[in-house]
């Protein structure tokens, strides 16, 4: 049995689902990440050019076709019309028009297809040269302040060395100007520019060189990016300002100078100071030195007044001078008995000195003391003797006192068995036939007990 469906069922539930928009918006953030911007070459059709100033068009070859969008920032650079039909060759971003979901470039530049491989030489020489660091910035020169004499390497009848030669003699009419004539298009034209930046190099007759000419498509420009007018720009001893063509225009002669200047005219204006301002600021210099000259001048002078008010007479200066030279004569004499009458107290104790320390002197006081410590020792010894000798006798005498000698001399004895040394007190510790020994007073006994009594 099938289950059966409810109106309230979700058949999208636990799935991913991309609305239009967003699939449209990631599908766009793929293709830009993807691809590097490009150059693509194909023929224009179906070009549009509304109020806005943005171009659309098709690009298109003999197989497909390619929508193609270039807004108003890029396009107003461009300096030519394109139509449909032209060949032509774009760098362009990949993206995706995401209102309409179509797959579009976005071209950032845009020239004939012939010019392509011009610009790619342009961009591959540039990157090399810039590889091999002409173009660093720690190579760049400064220019001078105020050339005396300045190059111009042009055409002699372009109207770049006419408008180069007004701004010079507007700016800075004290300089000299060296033309130094070359071509400035067509073929031939990058050696001979080459060798008028080493003959103005060799002659060092300039202290900084203008390279210019008027503007003009890639093509006619194309004399100024050529490796050997590079590499003379890079090698030239003098400092070397370009100004090629307009202010839109690049070439490799720009980046290897030493400074680049959008015109002609803005490269004579780079070269040279302006001689009106300089002369108002020299003039406003004038100025402030001679308010700081004056200023000094009279800052001196008050010093100078200041100092005739407090600079005494002569005469009263030298009267100063002796009294205070009679001052330190008196206070020189002073100081001196001083130190003579502390010089002669040292003297003194110092002597002094000297004689408690005179062999002489010690010699007498150590025999005086020796005489009195014989004497004294004498008389010690004497007492000391008296006193020992006193008590010797009346510990004899006391001794003599309590001695057994003494008893025994009233007639007593002391009996003690033959061989023993305890002393008998009693009678009943003997029996008949011990051998006794009786101590006398003077002499010893040794007898033989007979009959022993407890009689008292």
């Amino acid at each position: 049995m099938q289950p059966e469906l409810t109106e309230t069922a979700n058949p999208a539930a636990g799935r991913d689902v991309y609305s239009v928009t967003r699939l449209n918006r990631e599908v766009r953030a793929v293709l830009e990440g993807s691809f590097p911007p490009l150059w693509v070459q194909g023929e224009i059709s179906n070009l549009a050019r509304p109020a806005s100033g943005h171009w659309y068009f098709s690009l298109k070859d003999k197989n497909s076709q390619v929508r193609c969008a270039m807004f108003k920032n890029r396009n107003r650079l461009i300096r030519f019309t394109p139509e449909n039909g032209m060949e032509v060759l774009v760098r362009a971003a990949v993206g995706l028009y995401e209102g309409r979901g179509e797959f579009q470039l976005i071209v950032e530049q845009l020239e004939p297809a012939g010019v392509g491989a011009l610009q790619k030489a342009f961009e591959e020489l540039k990157a090399r040269l810039d590889k091999e660091g002409l173009f660093a910035a720690a190579r760049k020169r400064s220019l001078p302040p105020f050339p005396g004499s300045i190059g111009v390497i042009t055409s002699p009848t372009g109207a770049a060395v006419r408008d180069i030669l007004h701004v010079l003699a507007r700016r800075w009419p004290r300089a000299r100007i060296i033309v130094y004539p070359v071509p400035v298009q067509g073929e031939g034209a990058a050696a001979q520019i080459a060798r008028a930046l080493a003959t103005a190099g060799r002659r060092a007759e300039a202290d900084v060189l203008i390279l210019a000419r008027g503007g003009g498509s890639l093509e006619d420009l194309w004399a100024f990016n050529e490796e050997t007018v590079a590499r003379a720009v890079v090698a030239s001893p003098i400092p070397v300002v370009a100004g090629v063509g307009h202010e839109i225009d690049f070439t490799i002669a720009d980046f290897a100078a030493d400074v680049r200047a959008p015109t002609p005219s803005a490269a004579a204006e780079a070269v040279s100071p302006d001689a009106a301002e300089q002369a108002e600021r020299v003039n406003a210099l004038r100025n402030k030195l001679l308010g700081q000259i004056n200023q000094r001048l009279r800052k001196i002078g008050e010093q100078l007044r200041y100092c005739e008010k407090r600079l005494p007479h002569p005469a009263r200066r030298l009267q100063t001078v002796n009294q205070h030279l009679d001052g330190l004569s008196l206070r020189l004499e002073k100081a001196v008995g001083a130190v003579i009458t502390g010089k002669r107290s040292q003297l003194l104790k110092q002597q002094a000195g000297i004689n408690h320390y005179n062999p002489k002197q010690l010699l007498k006081y150590h025999q005086s003391r020796c005489r009195h410590l014989q004497e004294k020792l004498h008389s010690g010894i004497g007492h000391r003797l008296g006193a020992l000798r006193e008590k010797l006798e009346n510990t004899a005498h006391n001794l003599h006192t309590v001695s057994p000698l003494v008893t025994l001399e009233r007639g007593y004895a002391i009996i003690t068995r033959a061989g023993e040394t305890p002393i008998v007190r009693d009678a009943s510790a003997l029996r008949p036939g011990d051998v006794i020994r009786a101590r006398l007073a003077r002499g010893r006994v040794d007898a033989t007990v007979n009959k022993v009594s407890d009689e008292e």
